[in-house]
């Protein structure tokens, strides 16, 4: 392929896309029924001068019947007369003017055979142009329809893609974020309240606990101190008395550390 080929295809290309993108449906609908009328009006011109030659050949072939007719009778009348010169002229003349008339007859029916198809086709193109008229204003209707869309879905893209829309969506966000930490910190201070209050059942609990330990203790304590009848005085206090205070006390300061590290 040569140089010269493929820059002419190049061009041509250009130009066709460049005509493409400038055609407007609006305008090309609104031209194309303009040619067509021209059209239909220049055919119309053109089927009225055929009716014209029609009408004009058909008078001429019966003006020269008229004058074949004319010349017949005068034939005739000159070989009643007895001229017999004079009727073979008239029927010379006869003779010409009937040549012509057939000759004419036969342009006549030529003419008038492509007359009617000329107004067949007229009427064709005449139904097709009131056709294209409809189809026009729907077509319009749908092309304005189908920009109005265009343009819609061009501002969606350019609103979805502008820096607005997005710091829009960023602060929407970092709004959902604050709402988030601010219930995460209320059900944090709740937890902790919760947690307070558990604490000082648990304490209450374990006082109870001991209260009822030290009660049990003191009432242990008086059954052993009471006096025995068979017993001494030195014999008033058991011996094992001492070790078992001390073990309680012992059991006591480990239930207090315990409190006190939970």
């Amino acid at each position: 392929m040569s140089l010269f080929d493929r820059l002419s295809r190049l061009v041509r290309a250009n130009v066709n896309d460049a005509v493409s993108k400038a055609e407007d449906p609006e305008k090309i609908l609104e031209q194309s029924v303009m040619d067509m009328q021209g059209n239909f009006v220049k055919m119309k011109e053109a089927v009225a001068q055929s009716i014209a030659n029609q009408r004009r050949i058909e008078q001429q072939y019966k003006n020269n019947q008229k004058e074949a007719d004319t010349w017949q009778q005068r034939a005739q009348l000159a070989l009643q007369k007895g001229d017999e010169n004079l009727a073979r002229e008239a029927l010379v003349r006869k003779k010409s003017f009937a040549d012509t008339a057939a000759a004419l007859k036969a342009q006549y029916d030529q003419q008038t055979t492509q007359v009617d198809g000329l107004k067949k086709q007229l009427m064709a193109i005449e139904a097709k142009i009131i056709d294209a008229k409809n189809k026009k204003d729907m077509l319009k209707a749908r092309s304005q329809a189908a920009k109005a869309n265009e343009q819609l879905q061009s501002s969606v893209n350019t609103l979805s893609n502008s820096s607005a829309m997005a710091a829009f969506e960023r602060m929407e966000d970092k709004v959902l974020q604050m709402e988030a930490r601010g219930q995460a910190s209320a059900e944090l201070a709740g937890a902790n309240l919760e947690m307070q209050f558990a604490e000082l059942a648990g304490n209450d609990a374990v006082d109870d606990e001991l209260a009822a330990m030290k009660q049990q203790m003191l009432g242990g304590s008086a059954g052993a101190n009471q006096p025995q009848i068979s017993a001494s005085p030195a014999d008033s206090v058991p011996v094992d008395a001492k070790p078992n205070s001390q073990a309680i006390d012992a059991e006591l300061e480990a239930l207090k550390t315990k409190m006190d590290n939970l």
